[in-house]
C-alpha cells in the first residue's frame, strides 16, 4: 500500500492562501534569503520533508496549527484550522458533544 505524504500540498496552499512566496516565507522562517526559496521547493515538492521545528515555524507564520499538515484531505484540514481558532471551553464543549452523540 503507497502512502502520500500530505505536508507537501498543504504546505503549499496554506502558503497559496497566505499570500507568501517560497522565499519570503523561508526568509521569515530564518533560512538564507539566497537558499530559502529553493528549499521551499523542495519541500512543496515533497524532495525532502522539514523537520519539525521548521514546520511549526511555517505553521506559525502561515497562521495554520501544526497538525493541518499531515491531514489527509481537505476536510479534515479545515476542521483543524476552524477547531483551532475556538477558545479552550468551546473546545471542550465540542469534545463533549462529539462524544455524547456516538
Amino acid at each position: 500500500m503507497e502512502y502520500n505524504n500530505p505536508i507537501p500540498a498543504r504546505l503549499k496552499a496554506a502558503r497559496k492562501k497566505a499570500k507568501i512566496t517560497q522565499k519570503d516565507l523561508g526568509v521569515k522562517i530564518g533560512m538564507e534569503e539566497s537558499s530559502a526559496s529553493g528549499r521551499m521547493n523542495h519541500y512543496e515538492k515533497g524532495r525532502h520533508v522539514p523537520d519539525i521545528g521548521t514546520l511549526k515555524r511555517m505553521a506559525e507564520e502561515l497562521g495554520v496549527p501544526l497538525q493541518y499538515f499531515f491531514c489527509e484531505n481537505e476536510l479534515s484540514a479545515e476542521l483543524v484550522c476552524a477547531i483551532e481558532k475556538l477558545s479552550d471551553e468551546d473546545k471542550a464543549s465540542l469534545l463533549e458533544n462529539l462524544l455524547s452523540s456516538n
